[in-house]
Formats: C-alpha cells, structure tokens, sequence
C-alpha cells in the first residue's frame, strides 16, 4: 500500500469518527493541526508527509454486569504506516488494576492483528472494548467481601445467583465446513441453543449458563476468521435455588429463546450461494421474539 493510500484510508476513518462522534465529549483530536496536515496532503496541497500524527480520545460510559457506567478512554495515535501496521491504542479505565489493563490490551492486540491486519480497526478496536470489558472486570467482582454493603458479587456455585448469557455473534463470513461442524458440535456439547446462519455474512446466537457461553466463544475466537466478533449480549440474573414448582434448569430453560441448536438457511441465493434472505432471516428472529437485533447487526429494521 503506497503511502498516499494509507493517508487516504486514515483520513477517511477519522472523518467517519467525527461524523459518528461529533461531540468533543465522545471524541477529542487532539491534536487538529495533524489533521490539517493529513488532508493537504491527500488533497495534494502538499507532496510532504506530514511529521506530526494524528492523536485522538475516544471516551465512552459502559455499563457491566459487575459495575454501572464505567468511563473508558482509548486512546489512539496512528503511525504513517497505518493501516499497514496498527495504531497505538490504549485503553484507560479506572476500575482496571494495571494487570487487568496489561491483560485487555494483550488480548486486544492479538485480535486486531488476527482481525483487521491492512484494515482501518479503531471501530472494531472500540466494538472490542466494549464486547469485552466485563471479563477483566470479574476478578474485581469476585474479590468484593461479601458482607461489604452496596457490593456486587459474581455468581459462584456457592451463591444463591446464576447468570444466563445470550451471545450474537457477527463473522464476515462462515463458508468452512470444519467450522460449521465445530459450531454444531460445541453448542451441543455445552448445552447451548441457538442458531447459525452460514454465507456472508454469518451469524451465531448462543444461549444458556454464562460460563458455558464464555467457552463457546473462547473456542471460536480462536479459529481463523477474517473478522469475528460479539455485536450484542443479553446477561440475567437467575435465581439457583429451587423456585416453586421447578428448579434452577427450569428457570434457566424458561429464559430460552431457541429450541436446541441449529444451522438456519434461508432461502440461499447469489453467484455462490452464500448470501441469505434477509427478510426471512428477520421473520425467523421476529417468531422468536428477537427481531429488535436485526437492527444491530445490519443498521436497519427488519420487515
């Protein structure tokens, strides 16, 4: 990639920022000369690579399972390399111990070099983030005494509190039959339902115990995947002790929205037959009482 064309792509990421963020309090340049720079020379106002580079703060408020409306800076400065080589991203929350830190930014790294290598990544670093904040925050949920007031605790077998989790997942794509066979047979393993829709792009919902949805996506994160990620995730409190008339797999169960696990087609059509109906897609979410995510995934209601 020749050094105009990374200036064009960076370019064009930070003005897809500023069109997504347009308050200083959700995006702060801070330096606006770069910038300034940066676009003379795409415009080709100048022949000279600008020196300076662009450094922006990115600030969101999270809400976790652990702790409600947690700020979170990243930070990010692009080399004149980038997209080629990644930025340098840093991510600050004060409710991160440095460990926990050095910990999500190692895991992040690894994603993004797995995930978007060539590509502009600060949307996908940010979606990340926010995906998966939670898990550093767990060893802050557990170490909370339990008899400290106003403390939130993490479900444990010893404690009256389960958590049931429901994973949307978005891939780009889902062609490899190796794959596919994996999704299928790890779901069942872990007693997960849900469903997966194969083509470009895919699409895998899992649904049950928390820890056993956190396994499910340990395992696929790994495979090889030109992008993957968790878009939305629905966590409930469930109640462990035995309630009136069922027990504890009943109010899990009632909680469902799948009947088991399955490969959903719908209707595959294109020149390789990997693309979906949409519409069917969002009418068999919408008898599920899921057709609100449809918007998540493709940024328009379903009908």
């Amino acid at each position: 990639m020749a050094l105009l064309d990374k200036a064009e792509a960076q370019l064009a990421e930070i003005e897809l920022l500023c069109s997504m963020f347009p308050g200083e309090e959700e995006l702060e340049i801070t330096d606006q000369l770069s910038v300034a720079e940066l676009r003379q020379y795409v415009e080709g106002s100048t022949e000279t690579l600008p020196l300076s580079r662009p450094h922006f703060l990115i600030k969101q408020k999270l809400d976790t399972d652990c702790i409600k409306g947690v700020n979170v800076t990243m930070s990010c400065t692009y080399s004149s390399e980038y997209p080629h080589v990644l930025p340098k991203i840093t991510v600050r929350c004060s409710v991160l111990s440095r460990s926990q830190q050095a910990h999500l930014h190692n895991d992040m790294n690894t994603y993004l070099k797995e995930q978007c290598h060539g590509d502009v990544c600060v949307l996908s670093a940010l979606h990340w983030v926010k995906d998966n904040v939670h898990l550093y925050l767990t060893d802050k949920c557990m170490s909370s005494p339990s008899n400290a007031p106003g403390k939130i605790q993490s479900a444990s077998p010893t404690q009256d509190k389960e958590l049931f989790s429901r994973l949307w997942i978005y891939s780009h794509h889902i062609y490899n039959k190796k794959k596919r066979k994996n999704i299928l047979e790890w779901s069942k393993e872990l007693a997960l339902s849900g469903f997966s829709m194969p083509g470009k792009p895919g699409i895998v919902c899992v649904e049950g115990p928390q820890l056993a949805c956190e396994e499910f996506w340990a395992r696929v994160k790994v495979l090889t995947w030109k992008k993957i990620l968790i878009r939305h995730r629905e966590d409930v409190v469930v109640d462990r002790q035995r309630a009136e008339g069922g027990s504890q797999e009943d109010n899990l169960d009632s909680l469902r929205r799948f009947l088991g696990f399955e490969e959903a087609m719908f209707d595959p059509h294109g020149s390789r037959g990997n693309h979906m109906d949409l519409g069917q897609l969002y009418q068999y979410l919408n008898e599920r009482g899921c057709g609100d995510v449809f918007q998540l995934f493709f940024g328009m209601e379903g009908r």
